[in-house]
């Protein structure tokens, strides 16, 4: 049975409160081909209630119980591993085989990652005759976004099941349908009532009634810097905690004893990969100036290479972007990058010449980029490379910090010693060196106008866990 007009909570499908219906959108062709309910306060009301009802007695629950949960939720999401990569594919243009390997394997990742890390965890310890507890913090807010919904959904609800706290998730109304089979996972795992809830809205109606609910003990958003400032305002009141993942304006810094053949190819890559769509994405390339032209050579045949097309057209590598809204802001950005003067490399505005219906990005490379264009300074969030010359390493580390955002930064040098001083001083939550495999162990968030908190893993667990002194403990 489709469940794409209804909700899930306490441990059952059910319709909405008022009903109200959205289309989803296919970025491919632009036709809408689902529909899904939308939520209102009411909805939010009773899914909280279920939550802090089944709070009181999974929060309880054993470590071993917690980890059979988990465990049985991986099972059946690699039996729904087709369904998932289908649903993310048209809802959010992913590439059919991108969208199983990376958009689903993500979410694989981070759930075989967190019963490791809840094997080992240690939630108390003895100190000085005095207990130190973590506990569950309680009911929890989860908002996630569209451009990798599995991936911050399942860095979210695993460690708050980890942890034993009961939740509502709210995913992206652009792209919910991943987030229904999702549920759908849950439920046939035998997750208790009432501990995982789904309801779908937008932002300023379900988002803004779980940041402001006053049983709602924490809000983990991931999304725009701008959207999470009004989570966090709405969560003020209550004085909730408040965990955000927000924007990214990457640095990759190329250092000048490196293959440039070899650094600028995978620079492109991280940079177009999921469409540019990814928070962390390395879209400032920083270069030496008397490198740039040849850098600027390398990367047009990079870009280039990029086949642009529909999810489900074989050989397609760049997919669409996921909404009109996204396809004019890029489009407006391009536009921008023209007008104040960079050299455009290859691409530019529009879309790709055999493409005229769907959100399609013409793969662009930008030089001569300087810090004060908007290119250098706004988040993008599509296909499109700012090639930045510096003149010495320093002045790049400067440039690269002189950002609001903080969340990832990349460096490129044969000399490791110097690569390692370089990674100390930039100003972010994360530093790529010479492009490392993917790590779901390693901690994830930003610095400055990225957010607060950590997520994957032990750092992930944490950030759902209270701290509880018991003193004399011992002595008792």
């Amino acid at each position: 049975m489709s469940h794409e007009l209804q909700f899930y909570i306490d441990g059952a499908w059910v319709e909405p409160a008022t009903p109200k219906f959205l289309d989803v959108i296919d970025p491919s062709n632009e036709d809408a081909f689902a529909k899904i309910a939308m939520g209102s306060k009411a909805d939010v009301d009773k899914a909280v209630a279920a939550a802090k009802r089944a709070f009181s007695t999974f929060g309880f629950t054993s470590r071993e119980e917690r980890l059979a949960l988990l465990r049985r939720i991986v099972a059946v999401y690699k039996k729904r591993s087709a369904d998932l990569a289908l649903a993310v594919s048209r809802e959010m243009g992913a590439p059919r085989g991108f969208a199983l390997e990376s958009q689903v394997g993500i979410g694989l990742s981070h759930l075989e990652k967190m019963v490791q890390t809840l094997e080992k965890f240690e939630f108390e310890h003895l100190e000085r005759g005095s207990l130190v507890v973590k506990e569950p913090i309680g009911v929890v807010g989860l908002i996630t976004p569209w451009n990798w919904p599995l991936n911050q959904i399942t860095c979210k609800v695993a460690p708050a099941l980890a942890a034993g706290c009961a939740m509502i998730l709210k995913p992206s109304e652009i792209a919910p349908l991943d987030a229904i089979i999702f549920a759908e996972i849950l439920d046939e795992a035998g997750v208790p009532n009432g501990v995982f809830n789904l309801v779908n809205g937008d932002g300023p109606t379900v988002g803004q009634a779980i940041a402001s609910h006053p049983d709602v003990d924490m809000v983990s958003f991931t999304g725009s810097t701008r959207a999470g400032i009004l989570v966090a305002k709405a969560a003020a009141d209550t004085v909730k905690r408040v965990h955000q993942e927000l924007g990214g304006k990457s640095a990759n810094i190329l250092f000048p004893d490196v293959d440039f053949a070899v650094a600028v190819k995978k620079g492109v890559s991280g940079c177009f990969g999921n469409s540019g769509q990814s928070c962390n994405a390395p879209t400032r390339m920083f270069v030496p100036r008397d490198r740039q032209e040849e850098v600027a050579a390398f990367a047009k045949t990079a870009a280039e290479k990029f086949r642009v097309g529909a999810a489900d057209a074989p050989g397609t590598v760049l997919g669409p972007v996921v909404s009109k809204v996204q396809f004019d802001k890029i489009q407006d950005l391009i536009q921008s990058g023209v007008a104040e003067g960079a050299t455009l490399v290859t691409g530019g505005p529009g879309r790709p010449a055999d493409l005229n219906r769907g959100y399609y990005v013409r793969p662009t490379v930008f030089a001569n980029v300087t810090p004060e264009m908007r290119i250098a300074r706004e988040e993008i969030f599509g296909p499109v490379l700012s090639i930045m010359p510096y003149d010495t390493v320093e002045q790049a580390i400067e440039r690269a910090n002189d950002t609001v955002y903080g969340l990832a930064s990349y460096i490129q040098a044969k000399d490791i010693d110097k690569a390692r001083q370089a990674s100390r001083r930039m100003r972010s939550g994360n530093v790529y060196i010479n492009y490392p495999v993917w790590d779901a162990g390693l901690p994830f968030g930003g610095y400055k106008q990225s957010g607060n908190g950590r997520e994957y893993a032990e750092y992930g667990l944490d950030d759902f866990l209270e701290i509880k002194g018991i003193a004399g403990y011992a002595a008792a």
